[in-house]
């Protein structure tokens, strides 16, 4: 024993020694610089519903699936008392999960597969007594969106199936066509496919069932040839409202839509909240007299962006509806753009009553952060509710708006589940942390600087780890799109590996982002692109005034808006050795004929191109291709509706191959607008080694084969 103890007898340093290495293993692995790779094994959050009583959290978990290229998502159950978090159920396509109001049961949609194939949405039940869900719902068209009333007996939810589709009898044609006649001007839209105006999304309404094995029948309650969605049942369950547009072609009108009340039942629909503009995410007074909603106001004359503002009304037909926050001038909901939102489940953004209809808590985005607000619902005073350099993406409350769950982002941090009750933040989950401790992740630095007329624009600079003031740095100038949108404070994949490529990343809010104001963002209105380019080209003169980055080594993308302002910036200048257009436009006139959505409001341009042919052309980048010197590439998604490639990158690299310019042009097969946040994974991760290959090839100067001609 004597000669056992003095081997453990190591002495008081040798015990410090010890205890040292315990904490922080000498055999720990250093940090390593994030990869394009790391995309795979992220975990994302999203649709956050706590329950009834506020001791839970139902919400989605959503993982990278690599052997089929896709996304898996599970609901996920946490205390708000503490523990791990459990799953509920076992991947696949699950979705929007709602508490009933007992809080014993979960409604969620589900995707199953047959022959290989996904199945229309269902809605299906889960008990937390356990045991395995149950389909509630078989029709053919499938469901959207399930509202429990509220004694929990019934779910109201939306669907396009037609009464004949339930028809047993009815005998199936020997041939169904494929053609498609159109007769609206939109008739298909940007990752959704195209439109079929024999049905509309209607009102439905299912029993629960007194046994599990007690099959039900779905009940339609309205009918007609207009969509209705969002869903929310009257206190006492004696009414259903819902949001609808009742005009028969809408793009020759600006955004209008309603809110209706039709009886549980079904029967005539009566409009209820009516504001010269559309209504959008809603929620009823915990009474039910009123309704507090986001919308805004059509402007006149036409505007290109429209902030949107938190409104009040009672719930009566004719009533007088309150803009709460005419004098807060910033966004109501979240307006920040980010690569790494949830690439399935949605971010539930309604308004949140409190229990005595004082207040009222919603998103509001300000100088690129999200945070919640709580807004007094008589006198529209705006105070803070959560607070910080970060961007809250969903939340729900409890019925008494004691306790909220929401989930949160970061520039460090993809997101996770929160709890609040006084707008300090509790974190639940840390579902990234095993991968993020492993991992070198830059913080970005927020700067402001003078533009051309002295305006302020806000950036942020993301420099490489290890960073070296002494040293020149090569320069990528990322560019938003929207371009009524923002960047801020969340987390960019696409950012933090061009850092760890070791290039200085730039990303500026140029004059028409939101977060800054109706004016600021609706100055760009007909003169887009302009200013805004001239805002981008002064935040690179600021940054090359801090005598870190090489003059000789800079690049520019952006996708979208920011792809149409990439190909303007190298018709406009020079000075950039290498640019990515992503999703671009070339031509405004060919978009203007080819775009899923219409221009047909006088928002960007004051008429059609056939009405204005210079002014189209003289805002078009392909009019000035002939001064293109810098080395491009075009990012393009063959199932892009919103930005056909026809009208940008294909026109873009058509004329630079006639003019014998550097270019090459990368296609991802059946990938639509959404290629860059919700791709498919592998996709997602090709773009991204594409990109800076092209940057790595023409400002590093390194030996990449892959986009000569062979």
């Amino acid at each position: 024993m004597k000669k056992v103890w003095r081997r453990l007898n190591l002495g008081v340093s040798g015990i410090l020694l010890l205890a040292s290495c315990l904490v922080n293993p000498v055999w720990a692995v250093e940090p390593r610089l994030i990869t394009q790779m790391d995309l795979l094994d992220f975990t994302w959050l999203a649709d956050p519903q706590i329950s009834p009583d506020g001791s839970r959290i139902v919400y989605l978990q959503v993982t990278a699936d690599r052997k089929k290229d896709g996304y898996q998502t599970a609901l996920w159950l946490a205390s708000t008392a503490g523990g791990p978090p459990r799953p509920l159920t076992g991947g696949g396509r699950d979705s929007t999960p709602r508490w009933s109001p007992d809080g014993r049961q979960i409604a969620f949609l589900r995707v199953a597969e047959k022959d290989g194939k996904p199945t229309a949405a269902q809605v299906y039940l889960l008990s937390l007594d356990g045991g395995e869900a149950q389909a509630l719902t078989d029709l053919p068209e499938g469901v959207g969106a399930p509202v429990w009333s509220p004694d929990g007996r019934q779910i109201a939810f939306t669907s396009g199936t037609l009464p004949e589709d339930l028809d047993e009898k009815k005998e199936k044609p020997e041939h169904e066509s494929d053609v498609r006649v159109v007769t609206q001007a939109i008739y298909r839209f940007d990752n959704g496919g195209y439109l079929d105006f024999s049905r509309k999304d209607h009102l439905w309404t299912v029993q629960l069932p007194a046994t599990p094995s007690t099959k039900v029948k779905p009940k339609p309650i309205t009918t007609g040839k207009f969509d209705e969605g969002m869903l929310r049942w009257s206190p006492d369950g004696t009414k259903i409202y819902f949001l609808t547009d009742r005009a028969s072609e809408p793009s020759y009108h600006e955004p209008d839509t309603d809110l209706y009340a039709i009886s549980a039942q079904g029967g005539p629909i009566t409009k209820v909240v009516d504001i010269d503009g559309p209504v959008g995410n809603y929620t009823l007074s915990p009474d039910g007299k009123r309704v507090a909603f986001v919308g805004f106001l059509n402007h006149k004359p036409t505007r290109s962006y429209n902030q949107t503002d938190l409104f009040v009304a009672d719930l009566t037909p004719g009533a007088a509806v309150k803009n709460l926050t005419a004098a807060y001038d910033y966004d109501i909901t979240d307006n920040l753009s980010a690569d790494q939102h949830s690439p399935r489940g949605g971010q539930p953004a309604d308004p949140v009553w409190s229990q005595d209809g004082r207040f009222v808590y919603i998103v509001g985005s300000e100088k690129g952060t999200a945070n919640l607000k709580r807004i007094d619902a008589e006198t529209g005073q705006v105070a803070p509710f959560t607070q910080g350099d970060q961007e809250v993406l969903s939340y729900t409350a409890t019925p008494d708006a004691s306790k909220m769950a929401l989930i949160v982002t970061s520039p460090t941090n993809i997101n996770d589940l929160y709890l609040t009750s006084n707008g300090d933040l509790t974190q639940r989950t840390q579902v990234n942390k095993p991968l993020f401790d492993r991992l070198q992740i830059s913080t970005p630095e927020a700067i402001t600087y003078p533009s051309f007329d002295g305006q302020l624009i806000q950036a942020w600079v993301l420099k490489p780890p290890g960073f070296d003031p002494k040293k020149k740095y090569p320069l990528i100038l990322n560019i938003h799109g929207g371009p009524h949108i923002a960047y801020g404070y969340t987390f960019f994949h696409e950012f933090q590996w061009m850092a760890a490529k070791g290039y200085v990343v730039l990303y500026p809010n140029p004059r028409g982002s939101t977060t800054y104001g109706q004016d600021f963002g609706n100055i760009i209105q007909y003169r887009y692109p302009g200013d805004d380019y001239k805002d981008l080209m002064a935040g690179v003169d600021y940054l090359l005034g801090q005598g870190y980055i090489d003059a000789k080594r800079l690049g520019v993308t952006g996708g979208s808006g920011g792809g149409l302002l990439t190909n303007w910036t190298i018709t406009q200048t020079n000075r950039f050795q290498a640019a990515v257009s992503q999703r671009s436009i070339a031509d405004w006139a060919s978009w203007w004929y080819s775009a899923d959505f219409t221009l047909f409001q006088p928002s960007w341009f004051r008429g059609a191109p056939f009405q204005e042919t210079a002014n189209f052309a003289a805002r078009s980048p392909i009019t000035y291709i002939d001064k293109v010197q810098t080395p491009l590439m075009l990012i393009e998604g063959e199932a892009d509706y919103r930005t056909p490639s026809g009208s940008g990158g294909e026109t873009m690299f058509r004329a630079l191959k006639y003019l014998k310019k550097p270019t090459a042009m990368v296609r991802f097969p059946g990938e639509s607008h959404e290629l860059s946040r919700s791709g498919k994974p592998w996709h997602r991760v090709e773009r991204l080694e594409h990109i800076v290959n092209w940057f790595d090839k023409y400002l590093l100067g390194k030996k990449i084969d892959r986009y000569d001609v062979p």
